[in-house]
């Protein structure tokens, strides 16, 4: 995959050494998207942020985005005019974070974006994650233009999920 670059979209506090994500960075040199503050992100400047990474990489990416990272490629597809060097997004375990039990942290991401994003992706749902219902991640990959993959009840999609390298997900990305 020489001509697409992975960039890593983790989800709110980042993702530990166990996280299928840190696992793809260590196994295939895929580059994490950081932010100022993991307990405290701002949706504004992490879009920034991922429009930074990708005028600075010379190819087109594919997004591995985890929970809180897939609300930031909804929200900044909407607004950003560099959209066209994204090839495809894998978005796993988008949360809703329009529930009311959702922490204060997470506020700052209300209202969901929902416009059609204008490239190729692929949501992956777990029938038991405890940050969105089945049906509530469904209606956002619908909204999002996204296909649906139904992952059964996987939990959140992450490191307690028991998912190792996941190489079932790193298909689904490639596959874009």
């Amino acid at each position: 995959m020489k001509d697409r670059r992975v960039l890593l979209l983790p989800g709110w506090q980042n993702s530990g050494p166990g996280h299928w994500q840190s696992r793809w960075e260590s196994l295939y040199g895929d580059q994490r998207v950081t932010q100022h503050d993991w307990d405290w992100p701002r949706r504004g400047d992490w879009m920034a942020r991922l429009d930074e990474v990708l005028l600075e990489i010379e190819m087109p990416a594919l997004l591995a985005a985890h929970s809180l990272g897939c609300q930031l490629v909804a929200a900044w597809a909407e607004h950003s005019r560099h959209t066209a060097r994204v090839a495809g997004a894998l978005l796993v375990a988008p949360p809703d974070t329009e529930r009311a039990d959702m922490p204060p942290q997470l506020h700052g991401w209300r209202p969901i974006r929902r416009s059609r994003l204008p490239f190729p992706s692929i949501a992956v749902i777990s029938s038991d994650d405890p940050y969105a219902t089945p049906e509530r991640s469904a209606q956002m990959a619908a909204d999002w233009g996204a296909s649906v993959v139904m992952a059964g009840p996987r939990g959140h999609l992450n490191a307690d999920s028991g998912l190792g390298d996941w190489p079932e997900g790193r298909e689904l990305l490639l596959g874009l």
